[in-house]
C-alpha cells in the first residue's frame, strides 16, 4: 500500500495547479469562436451582501485540516469574487494564524484538531511543527464566511456552540469559538444578524451522517434523527430568507460516493505458505472455527435457532487464508449472533467481503505488527479489526436511509421556495465517482489524489475541485434566478486552484 501511495503522489505533483501560456482565463469581453461573449448580469440577485454558512466545505478545509491557503481558496471566497463583478461587497472570513492547520486550546495542541496532510514519499502524513492558531483568542468580526467545521445541523441553531466554557464538555467547537459574535451566539444568528442579501448554506447535514460513518459506524456515535434534521433545517432557512434574502441549498451526498470509504480493499493481506498454514490450524482460527460450529449445533439442538439460520451463520463467520495476495481482513461484526456466553472466546468477528468498507484511517496499520517483532499480533489477521474502522452492510443501510430522510427534507423546502436554487451534491459526488467531471481543461474524479478533487483525508475536496464546486453553484444561481455568470464567462479557473499543497507552504 505504501507503494500505491508513492505512485499516486509522483502523478500528484504533475496535477499541481500552474498557469502555462496556452491556458485561457475567461474575463468579460473576452472571445469564444470569434462570438464576443455576453455581457455579466445579476438576474434577480442582489448580491451586496452574501454570507456563507455551512460546516467544513464552508470554511475550505481539506487534506484533514483548516489552513490559511485552503480558507483563500474555499469555494464561497471564489463566489465573493464572482459577485463582485455586479455589486457584491466584501467578504471576510476567520482566517486561521498559518499554512499548518491544526489549533491550540488554552495554549495546548488538541488531538482532534491536528496539522494537515502532505505525502511523505510513502504515504500520507501530518505536517510535522506545532500549530500557532489559538482558539481562545477571540477575532473580531462580523465574518461573511460562517464555515464551522464539525458542525451538524442542530448546532448551527445551538445558542452554547460557540462558548469557550462549553468546550471541555463537548458542547462548542472551538472553531466557532474563535469567530462567535458573543458566547451566547448561534451560526444562524450570526448569518442574519448581517442582514444578507444572498447566502449559500451548504451540506447542513453532512456531518450528521459523516460523523457516524468516520468512525464506522461505532456505538458512541450516532446518526441525527431525520425529524431532528427537519426542524433545524426548516428553521434555518425560514430565518435566513425571513428578510428577502435568495441564497442557494445543497442535498447530502452518499458515504460510498467518498474514497474515504472505498480506498482501502477488503482483501489486502498477502500470506505465503507457512502463516497461511498457522492461521488455519487449530493453534489459531481452526479453533474459533470448530467452536462456532459446536456453538450452533447447541443453539438448533435446544431449538433456539434453525438449522439453516445456522448454516447460513456459520458460512459466514468461518475464516480460513490462503497463500498468495488477496486474503480478507477479519473484522468485528456487532450484527452476528453474541456466543460469548456459550464460549468468551467465540467473539462476533469474521473476514469482511466486497460488501464491507474499509475506512481509509485503516490504511495506516492494516497488517501491522500490534507488538513489534511478535507475528502473531498482526493487525487485521490476528487482531480484528474494530468496530471503528469498518462499515459493514446493516451500518451502510442505516446511513443511506438518514441521508435520503434528510435530502427528502432539503429537496422539498428547496422546490417549493422560488428564493431558493439547489445545487445536487448527492449527484456531483455520485458522478465524479463514476464518470469523472470534465470542464475547461481538466477531467476530475473522486479517485484519491489521482482524480483531483477529493483530498488527502478522502471526504473534503481539493482546492481544485472546490473551483469546480463554485462553477456548479453558479450554474444553479443562473438557472433559479436569471444571471449569467457562465454563458459570460465568469466561473474560477480552475487551472488557478491547486491539487495540492506543498509541506514548504509559508
Amino acid at each position: 500500500m505504501k507503494a500505491t501511495y508513492l505512485t499516486l503522489l509522483l502523478i500528484a505533483l504533475g496535477l499541481t495547479a500552474c498557469t502555462e501560456p496556452e491556458d485561457v482565463l475567461k474575463d468579460n469581453n473576452a472571445f469564444i469562436n470569434n462570438e464576443p461573449l455576453p455581457e455579466l448580469t445579476a438576474g434577480s440577485v442582489d448580491f451586496s451582501n452574501y454570507v456563507a454558512i455551512g460546516a467544513s466545505f464552508t470554511a475550505g478545509y481539506t487534506d484533514g485540516a483548516l489552513f490559511k491557503a485552503s480558507q483563500e481558496n474555499s469555494f464561497p471566497n471564489m463566489l465573493a469574487m464572482e459577485f463582485a463583478k455586479v455589486g457584491g461587497g466584501d467578504f471576510t472570513q476567520p482566517l486561521m494564524n498559518d499554512n499548518i492547520g491544526g489549533l491550540l486550546i488554552g495554549g495546548n495542541p488538541n488531538p482532534n484538531f491536528l496539522p494537515r496532510l502532505f505525502f511523505d514519499g510513502e504515504g500520507p502524513v501530518r505536517l510535522p511543527g506545532t500549530p500557532t492558531t489559538e482558539a481562545l483568542n477571540i477575532l473580531p468580526g462580523p465574518f461573511h464566511n460562517i464555515g464551522v467545521p464539525g458542525a451538524k445541523s442542530f448546532h448551527m441553531l445551538f445558542d452554547g456552540y460557540g462558548n469557550p466554557a462549553n468546550l471541555a464538555s463537548g458542547n462548542a467547537n472551538p472553531y466557532f469559538v474563535r469567530m462567535a459574535s458573543s458566547p451566547s451566539a448561534t451560526m444562524i444568528g450570526d448569518a442574519i444578524a448581517q442582514n444578507p442579501s444572498f447566502f449559500t448554506l451548504t451540506l447542513m447535514g453532512g456531518n450528521d451522517v459523516i460523523d457516524y460513518a468516520f468512525w464506522g459506524g461505532d456505538s458512541s456515535k450516532s446518526l441525527t434523527d431525520p425529524a431532528t434534521f427537519n426542524s433545524a433545517f426548516t428553521a434555518a432557512v425560514n430565518t435566513l430568507t425571513s428578510g428577502g434574502a435568495k441564497g442557494v441549498v445543497t442535498n447530502v451526498p452518499y458515504v460510498q460516493d467518498l474514497p474515504h470509504f472505498t480506498t482501502v480493499p477488503h482483501n489486502p493481506i498477502p500470506l505465503d505458505a507457512a502463516t497461511a498454514g498457522f492461521l488455519n490450524s487449530i493453534n489459531a482460527y481452526g479453533a474459533y472455527n470448530a467452536g462456532i460450529v459446536q456453538a450452533f449445533a447447541f443453539l438448533v439442538g435446544n431449538n433456539l435457532m434453525t438449522q439453516e439460520m445456522a448454516d447460513a451463520e456459520i458460512a459466514k463467520r468461518t475464516i480460513a487464508f490462503e497463500e498468495g495476495p488477496g486474503n480478507a481482513v477479519v473484522i468485528m461484526d456487532e450484527s452476528l449472533t453474541d456466543l460469548t456466553a456459550l464460549n468468551p472466546a467465540l467473539v462476533s468477528m469474521r473476514q469482511a467481503t466486497e460488501d464491507d468498507l474499509i475506512v481509509l484511517s485503516a490504511a495506516t496499520f492494516i497488517g501491522s505488527e500490534a507488538i513489534p517483532g511478535n507475528p502473531q499480533t498482526v493487525n487485521g489477521v490476528a487482531i480484528p479489526l474494530a468496530d471503528q474502522w469498518v462499515l459493514i452492510p446493516e451500518e451502510q443501510e442505516a446511513i443511506k436511509q438518514a441521508t435520503d430522510s434528510y435530502n427528502s427534507t432539503v429537496e422539498s423546502i428547496a422546490n417549493s421556495n422560488p428564493d431558493l436554487a439547489l445545487v445536487n451534491l448527492k449527484d456531483l459526488l455520485h458522478e465524479l465517482k463514476t464518470e469523472g467531471i470534465s470542464t475547461g481543461d481538466f477531467t476530475l474524479t473522486s479517485d484519491l489524489v489521482l482524480g483531483g478533487a477529493i483530498g488527502l483525508d478522502g471526504i473534503h475536496l481539493t482546492s481544485r475541485g472546490y473551483a469546480m464546486l463554485a462553477s456548479k453553484y453558479l450554474e444553479a444561481i443562473d438557472a433559479a434566478f436569471g444571471s449569467n455568470f457562465i454563458a459570460s464567462g465568469n466561473t474560477p479557473n480552475l487551472g488557478d486552484y491547486p491539487t495540492n499543497y506543498s509541506p514548504f507552504l509559508p
